[in-house]
Formats: C-alpha cells, structure tokens, sequence
C-alpha cells in the first residue's frame, strides 16, 4: 500500500505521518509539500526507508494528479481554501481521499470517486471525526434519540500556523451560513458567540463557557441519526480563554467582517492584517495550556426509560511527564492520530462505501476505533444514567 501526504510538512500532518510509520503497514509514505526544506526536515525526523519526499504545487493542477496516481489514498492536511482543489486532483487521480475539514467543498465530487469505486472521507480528525464516533456509540444503544450535544476544548496557540488562523477566522466569520443547529426538523443559522452553555470538561481543562461554532457534526449526524428522530443537534466549542476574549473583541467591533482598510495609498483586510501579525508573534504562538478535550452528552430512550450517555476523552499530558506529547505535540497529536488511524482503515478496505462519505457511515461500529486510539494513549470514557420516563403526549 502507498500513501500519499499532502501538506505533509505541517505540524498537523507530520505527527499523523509518525502514526503511520509506527503503526502502519504502508509499503510507500510520501511526504507531498510546495515546502521543500520543511518537506524534507519531517523525512529526515522520521528515519524510515519507506518515507520520501515530492514537491507539489496543488495550483498546478495536472502536475499534481500525475503525481498522486498510483497511490492508494491521499491523506490531505491542506487547509480549509485549497480543500475543493485538492479533492478535485484526489478523485482524478483514482484514490482514496481524506481531509481535516469537511466543509463542503469536496461534495461536487462525489460521482467521481464513486465512478472510480474510491472513498472520500471529509473531516475527520478529532472533531469533526472522532466526535461522530462518539456519538454514534451512544446513540447505537438508544431506540430514540432526543439530543445531541457534541464540545470541545482545543487548547493551543491562536496562530502557530496559518491553517489554524484560517480556522479560527472562518469559523467566527460574522456573515458564515453554516453555523448552524439542528433543530425540530430544520437547521437554523445562528450569529458568533450564540447559545453559551457550561461545560465540564476533565482535568486539567475544567468548567467553561462554550458557544455554537460550524462545524460538520451538525449536519452529518442529523442525517445519521433521521431515523431515530433525533431533535436537537448542537456542536460547541472553545479555544484557551485569551483566545477567546480575543475574538469575542474582534466581533464586537467588527473586525472579523474583515473590511478593507487604506494604508499608504493600498487597499487591505483589516483581519488579514491581525491574522499576520497573530502568526508573527510570540503572543499568537504560545498558550499556557495545551491538549484536547472532547465531550458529547446525548439523551434518548431505551426500554421505556430516558438515558444520558457521556463520553469524554483523555491523553497524556503536556508537561513534559509523557515523552512525545510536550507542549504543542499534546495538540497536534490529538488531531493527527484519529486521521491517521481512520487514513489506514480506508487504505485497508475497512469502509465499504464509494463517494463523499461521512464518519458515521465509515465506521458505524467504533469499537475497533476506540482500541486503536488506546494503543497510542487515548482513551474514550463513557457514562450511563437513567434519568427518567420519556414524556408521552
């Protein structure tokens, strides 16, 4: 099997590359970048004989296709804006493909990669992705579903790299249509900063404030879950609490619109202004607490009774006691390690399905998920309560 990393040179993709070269059975892992020096730093931290590196520039269309052919999945760690191209030279190319994002970009080519018998997983790392997981293994164990309530904590800096700047722009975008919940039937937008609710995370996270953010759980797990006439979907969440006072600032004062602004007689964004500086700066590439932290409540009935399942997940710490996860390591880890997990499985022929296809149709039973996420210490807790007697009208 071969597989080819694009954006491999990322913080992000080059841990889940380490994942793949320790727990994998890939005969061929290709570090694809347009960085070329960074590209070839990850094949030389890796050691591996099965590790190279190609230089790819995914706005040179053709060229990029020839390249990924042959391969048998593309693990895509670009960003949110190049998401449509890449998918684009992913189903041309006839492989396998999975992303990070899972915004929508990829449906356009659905047909191609179920022409081609190829899957297309879109958005799976630790949320979206595992979230999904997660929430399917409690609603697996209900005949009804009332609620679903997926959060999350993501812990590290606002601009380490530009992706993740793009992220936390995009998903508190003032005019974005898909911040949406589920609701009665109908997704119903909402504004930044909508539906506070606290949440308990585990230690060391704790009890925070969490808000409606766009993400793709939303929409995926309303179409999962439709016959078991789930209600309410709601996804949350947070980032470190200066981050967040941060951005509840800038929308405050419109900066996220991101106008234009003049300056010296040129014409710029107000926010890509921000946006740079955050990613030049000591203060946008250092948090005082790094990690991940995944929470998902859901309510339904089983056996004429009302059930609350919560999960939660923990890992290692970041200060340094577990080696491999210091610092921002504890972050990136997190994310890589279900994509790469989920990356293999595809590559294996674990997922059945062709074409765009979401997490809860890839893997419907988590439990082999679940063990090879302890394999590399990360665990998945789970809580039953009954807490009453569906209401009958």
């Amino acid at each position: 099997m071969k597989v080819f990393c694009l954006g491999g040179a990322g913080k992000i993709a080059r841990e889940a590359i380490l994942d793949l070269v320790t727990h994998s059975d890939f005969d061929l892992i290709t570090v694809a970048d347009y960085n070329e020096d960074e590209g070839k730093k990850v094949v030389e931290w890796l050691n591996d004989p099965r590790v190279n590196f190609v230089k790819v520039n995914v706005h040179d269309h053709e060229d990029t296709i020839s390249k990924m052919r042959g391969y048998d999945i593309v693990m895509d760690g670009t960003t949110i804006a190049l998401n449509g191209k890449t998918t684009a030279c992913i189903a041309e190319a006839g492989c396998h493909g999975i992303n990070l994002n899972g915004f929508g970009e990829e449906d356009a080519y659905h047909d191609l990669f179920k022409e081609k018998g190829r899957t297309c997983l879109p958005g799976f790392g630790m949320t979206p992705g595992l979230t999904q997981l997660m929430a399917m293994h409690a609603t697996n164990q209900l005949d009804k579903v009332e609620s679903v309530r997926v959060s999350h904590g993501s812990y590290r800096p606002i601009a380490f790299s530009k992706s993740i700047t793009e992220t936390t722009t995009y998903e508190y975008d003032p005019k974005l249509p898909g911040r949406v919940v589920y609701e009665n039937g109908k997704f119903i937008q909402v504004p930044p900063f909508a539906r506070p609710r606290k949440i308990e995370l585990p230690e060391p996270y704790g009890e925070g404030i969490q808000y409606i953010i766009p993400h793709a759980e939303t929409k995926t797990l309303a179409k999962a879950l439709r016959s078991k006439g789930v209600q309410l979907i709601e996804v949350r969440g947070t980032w470190p609490e200066k981050n967040m006072n941060l951005i509840k600032s800038l929308y405050q004062y419109g900066i996220l619109r991101n106008d234009k602004v003049e300056i010296n007689g040129g014409e710029i964004g107000v926010m890509d202004v921000l946006a740079t500086y955050l990613h030049q700066s000591k203060e946008g590439n250092e948090t005082d607490l790094y990690g991940y932290a995944l929470h998902i409540e859901v309510v339904g009935e089983k056996n004429d009774e009302k059930v609350k399942h919560t999960l939660y997940h923990t890992h290692p710490l970041s200060d340094g006691s577990v080696m491999g996860w210091e610092g921002l390591r504890a972050y990136t880890r997190n994310v890589a390690i279900p994509f790469a997990i989920a990356t293999g499985m595809i590559a294996e022929g674990k997922v059945k399905d062709t074409g765009i296809i979401i997490p809860e149709d890839a893997f419907q039973d988590p439990k082999e998920f679940f063990e090879e996420l302890e394999k590399r210490d990360i665990f998945i807790h789970k809580k039953r309560e009954i807490i009453g007697k569906p209401y009958k009208t």
